[in-house]
């Protein structure tokens, strides 16, 4: 491998889509692919282990969610890139993977070449976001739910009775009742299960 070439993690818990990445990005004169996981729990430790230079994560994996793994990838190898490539591209993820120190932002659906161009441009210190994602999320505006509330839908999400998530999140049913109130209304839906369909459409949760 040339010293010129780029050093390329990626993170995908889709074998067949992980491969097909691997082998478009391998034609790429100046891209190595060094090292491929299937997990957000591995992303780190492989990320020190091949020194890698750009790792491009998927957003849904086991373990950890790739904006999970970005950010511990940013505390643990700063100089690292982290490139979010994606077939969820939701305004709230965008904004949550920017915040974790993403570097770029991509759905799946877009040409190879343009993630490798990507990965080149992460490198010189740019950041890249797919244009038509940017521009929703400014016109979704910011999540208006608090942490707290976030919590308590991601644990009433299984169908959690509100013992349950009281329990859980070792709050009172009284004030898991108001959670679930203030989000329902802040999201405008009918009940709990609308307000955490729409808080995932969103890419809240």
């Amino acid at each position: 491998m040339s010293e010129d070439q780029v050093r390329v993690l990626l993170a995908e818990d889709q074998s067949m889509v992980r491969e097909a990445l691997a082998a478009l990005l391998s034609l790429e004169g100046d891209i190595e692919v060094v090292a491929q996981v299937s997990r957000g729990d591995q992303v780190v430790d492989a990320v020190l282990a091949h020194q890698v230079q750009v790792a491009v994560l998927d957003i849904e994996m086991p373990g950890l969610t790739g904006i999970e793994a970005a950010a511990l990838v940013k505390q643990r190898s700063p100089r690292t890139k982290v490139v979010i490539a994606t077939t969820f591209g939701r305004p709230g993820y965008l904004r949550r993977a920017m915040e974790a120190g993403a570097d770029a932002f991509l759905v799946k659906d877009a040409p190879a070449s343009e993630l490798a161009e990507a990965v080149r441009r992460v490198l010189g210190g740019e950041r890249v976001i797919d244009p038509q994602l940017a521009a929703a999320a400014l016109a979704d505006g910011a999540n208006p739910l608090t942490g707290r509330e976030l919590d308590v839908l991601a644990a009433a999400a299984d169908g959690a009775v509100n013992a349950d998530i009281a329990r859980t999140l070792h709050l009172s049913e009284g004030t898991v009742r108001n959670y679930l109130s203030m989000a329902i209304q802040k999201t405008g839906a009918r009940n709990r299960a609308e307000a955490v369909r729409t808080a995932k459409e969103k890419g809240w949760l």
